[in-house]
């Protein structure tokens, strides 16, 4: 139901719940309102009837007062969360509505209040984040050649800025949002901005437009230093950057309004620019499947399967966003590579750590969960725990000169003292029926325990006590919540009840009775537990609220230990699988010898992967002409290649027997195609759009990775196309390339262009059989093997044997081809002899019959001709 339906909605004839519902519902329109109506959460008109059909719970109805009845379903709150999860996953917003007042002290309709909006991008319940992946809400803000970028994980506490500028702007700005992955992005009502509005839809992001002055700068400036308690952002890294600013106020601002908390685990606002990472464009990241695979979107069989040993939910998300933004600066490759083989040559020393790290819970996580105030008694525990681990692992690496900087290790043992004294090691999961509070921390506490306990055992004694004052040897004494302690007696044995017996409740085969000194004991004793639970609660949110003051503190170490955790992952992985550390510099080279691909050697037997050198510069080997058959390991090759310069860069070691990397700032790939059915694309026009990306932004430190380029159209036009990228990539880019092809004509372009020069998959044949050797030789290629592979994929021999008399036809087809039009290469034709004869020819000088007989040879020699 719109803003305006409600607006003209008479809310005077219906019940006075009913009128609070719509009270508050019009307050948000755009969300399901879920109210809370004692152990349930109620949905009312269409609200009920959309979450009935999407929740699959049964639609009933409710008295509306003089507007007769009104749709109605709800939901368990101790079952809440599922519910919520799949609103959530179905595209739709939850308002919370609670009770906000005590029902028993409430005069009229219990006061309610939404307490927070339920979105993709705030969700924060455990069942609905992965706890290795940031769930990020973004903000863009911008237009033409100036964008703001703003994302944030409220279940972490990241906030993050950048501004980019420039021509293209906007696609960077694109790019960016989906290396993100947002799971809700808002903007501004006119953006202006169709790419990135398209790229939404087509993502399927959660996306609401907002109102422009929610993006006013100076507005945004000031929310921002009041949260961070400062007077200026420059310390933030956001002087002189309004869009991001903008950005950044409006979606700050947007997290106060559906979170309904300070935020303050959202403590600073880290600004970024794209020029200190090597940028990956999506087709980057799709075609190398660095976080997930291209055709399952798993992370099992990417880059990130391969790499990720961390042992902490931290390490694992820190690890995800190193390899979506490898760094450029040699100082701080250099930084996280020695702390890697400091790792990797202390056998024991990782072991140690990471058995240690195994033991520390989710800190940025539980963080937040202290800024929500929903942390519970177990949470503190985990806690607790996580913090006893931390001396231990201040000690293992305070020696080593490499990890110096994360031996500052906050080890938080006041946190740890906090949390000890209160809490109970083993607390129940509730925290309001009790058992959460350490005995000897509260003297009022330890009493009224005593007083619990003791009435408890007087109960206990009554029985024994009754039982003989009556003779009645099945007597009991029982509890339960709606008649307090009762004497219980058979009727076989009513006779012997004693007077000062009061009947209490009459049941089938028994009657309950009461005492004076029953009842004064039972209210002693529950009084005492009622205020046990009460005061437990007190203490424990006490505790709770001592901690949230340090929860800068906590943030701060949990960022130390997902550090370690990616080192120690990756030192791990090295040493399991043989990896060297590489040597990264400024130059301009790459050099791999022994390189190998470090997802597919993971499924083959050990050993079976065949290595593979790669030298790159930016003289004489520039541009590498890769040839081969299909199936022969050609696009492995490339990624590996690409693969290999990527790892480098997050300071990683490498698959590979030694490798010397020049500082990449761009890899580009354009690697198979299909089909954009979305926005209507064919396979030539993905293929044509990725190629003019690679060759609008590679500047001469990129590397470039091509595959079968042109292949989507005409041969002759596919052809041209490739040429001439070739050359375009070689004189006016100068970037770093491995261009594959089946275009064997591009091999002459080693003779041609200085810097490209060509390579093959080595095939050894045996008789009618290939083996494909998959070592890159120096070298070119002159056929494709196509009807060798197509042997090897299993098609029947009949149609093999038809297809090779039909490639003899074409091949000697062409061949006269050739001869009738004298080719000598693709851009080089040899005049016709006819032509040339007939220039030769010195018509002034020739008699009449010299001049019939040269016609009728030349007539003779053109009938000769097919």
């Amino acid at each position: 139901m719109s803003l305006e339906s409600f607006e003209i909605m008479d809310l005077s004839g219906l019940t006075p719940m009913l009128r609070q519902f719509y009270q508050i519902k019009m307050q948000y329109p755009d969300c399901i309102l879920f109210f809370r109506l004692g152990d349930f959460y109620e949905m009312f008109g269409d609200d009920a009837e959309v979450a009935s059909k999407v929740l699959e719970i049964t639609l009933t109805s409710r008295d509306a007062g003089s507007q007769g009845k009104i749709p109605m379903c709800g939901v368990p709150y101790h079952a809440v969360e599922g519910y919520l999860l799949t609103l959530v996953e179905n595209g739709y917003k939850v308002a919370i509505c609670e009770q906000v007042e005590d029902p028993k002290l409430a005069k009229g309709v219990v006061k309610r209040e939404v307490t927070r909006v339920v979105t993709p991008g705030t969700i924060t319940l455990p069942q609905a984040l992965d706890e290795k992946s940031n769930n990020y809400v973004a903000c863009i803000f911008g237009h033409g050649d100036a964008f703001g970028i703003a994302y944030a994980d409220v279940s972490t506490g990241d906030f993050k800025a950048t501004e980019i500028r420039g021509e293209l702007a906007e696609a960077k700005a694109r790019d960016e949002l989906i290396r993100l992955n947002p799971k809700e992005v808002i903007y501004p009502e006119n953006l202006l901005a169709q790419s990135i509005l398209d790229i939404l839809v087509t993502l399927r992001v959660s996306h609401e437009a907002r109102e422009e002055s929610a993006f006013q700068s100076k507005l945004c400036y000031r929310n921002l230093t009041r949260h961070l308690g400062t007077t200026t952002l420059a310390g933030f890294g956001l002087k002189n950057k309004p869009y991001a600013v903008s950005a950044a106020g409006a979606l700050f601002e947007y997290l106060k309004e559906t979170q309904k908390i300070s935020l303050e685990h959202i403590r600073d606002i880290q600004a970024y620019s794209l020029n200190d990472y090597m940028v990956l464009d999506s087709y980057t990241q799709r075609n190398l499947e660095i976080l997930t695979t291209l055709r399952e979107n798993k992370k099992q069989g990417s880059l990130l399967g391969v790499l990720d040993k961390t042992v902490t939910a931290m390490g694992g998300r820190l690890l995800r966003r190193y390899l979506a933004q490898p760094l450029i600066d040699i100082q701080e490759i250099e930084k996280r590579s020695n702390r890697v083989e400091c790792l990797f040559n202390e056998d024991l020393l990782r072991t140690q750590l990471r058995d240690s790290l195994e033991k520390v819970y989710d800190l940025e996580r539980l963080a937040s969960k202290l800024a929500y105030q929903t942390a519970n008694a177990r949470d503190l525990v985990a806690l607790r725990d996580s913090f006893r681990e931390l001396p231990g692992i201040k000690d293992l690496i305070c020696q080593k000169d490499a990890l110096q900087d994360l031996s500052k290790l906050d080890c938080l043992e006041d946190l740890e003292e906090v949390i000890t004294d209160a809490i109970v090691d083993d607390p129940p999961f509730l925290l309001t029926e009790g058992g959460l509070i350490q005995k000897g921390y509260n003297k009022e506490l330890d009493e009224l325990r005593d007083i619990a306990r003791g009435g408890k055992e007087w109960i206990a004694n009554l029985q024994k006590k009754e039982r003989e004052r009556t003779g009645v040897k099945s007597l009991k004494v029982g509890f339960n919540k709606v008649f307090g302690y009762y004497i219980e007696v058979s009727n076989a044995n009513l006779n012997l009840v004693p007077e000062d017996y009061q009947r209490k409740q009459t049941l089938a085969n028994s009657e309950r009775f009461i005492t004076p000194e029953l009842k004064e004991y039972e209210a002693k004793v529950l009084g005492a537990e009622e205020k046990i639970n009460s005061i437990e609660y007190d203490l424990f949110c006490q505790t709770r609220d001592r901690l949230k003051d340090s929860i800068g503190r906590i943030q701060q170490t949990a960022h130390l230990i997902a550090e370690l955790d990616v080192y120690a992952s990756l030192a791990e992985v090295a040493k399991q699988k043989n990896y060297v550390k590489p040597l990264v510099n400024t130059g301009t080279s790459i050099e791999i010898k022994e390189g190998r691909h470090p997802v597919v050697e993971e499924y083959l037997p050990i050993g079976e992967f065949v290595p593979n050198d790669t030298f790159l510069n930016l003289k004489e080997s520039r541009i590498a002409i890769l040839t081969g058959p299909n199936m022969s390991g050609k696009s492995t090759y490339m990624r590996q290649v690409a693969l290999i310069v990527l790892m480098a860069q997050i300071g990683s070691f490498v698959p590979a027997e030694s490798a010397t990397v020049g500082i990449v700032d761009r890899i580009f790939t354009r690697v198979g195609a299909s089909d954009d059915l979305a926005s209507g694309q064919s396979t030539f026009m993905v293929e044509m759009t990725e190629v003019a990306n690679i060759l609008n932004n590679a500047t001469e430190k990129s590397l470039v990775i091509l595959d079968e380029v042109g292949r989507g159209t005409a041969t002759f036009d596919g052809l041209s196309i490739a040429w001439a990228v070739t050359e375009y990539l070689h004189d006016h880019i100068g970037s770093k390339a491995i261009f594959a092809t089946h275009y064997h004509e591009l091999t002459e372009l080693e003779e041609k262009l200085e810097g490209v020069f060509n390579l093959q998959v080595a095939v050894q044949h045996s008789g009618k059989q290939i083996f494909f050797l998959r070592k890159i030789i120096p070298g070119g290629s002159d056929r494709s093997y196509g009807i060798d592979v197509a042997r090897l994929a299993g098609l029947p021999e009949e149609l093999l044997k038809r297809a090779r008399e039909v490639l003899y036809d074409l091949e000697k087809g062409s061949k006269k081809q050739e001869t009738k039009i004298n080719q000598l290469s693709l851009f080089q034709t040899q005049e016709d002899p006819l032509i040339e004869e007939l220039r030769e020819i010195d018509v002034n000088n020739l008699t009449p019959l010299e001049a019939l007989n040269v016609l009728s040879e030349l007539v003779k020699e053109a009938k000769r001709r097919p």
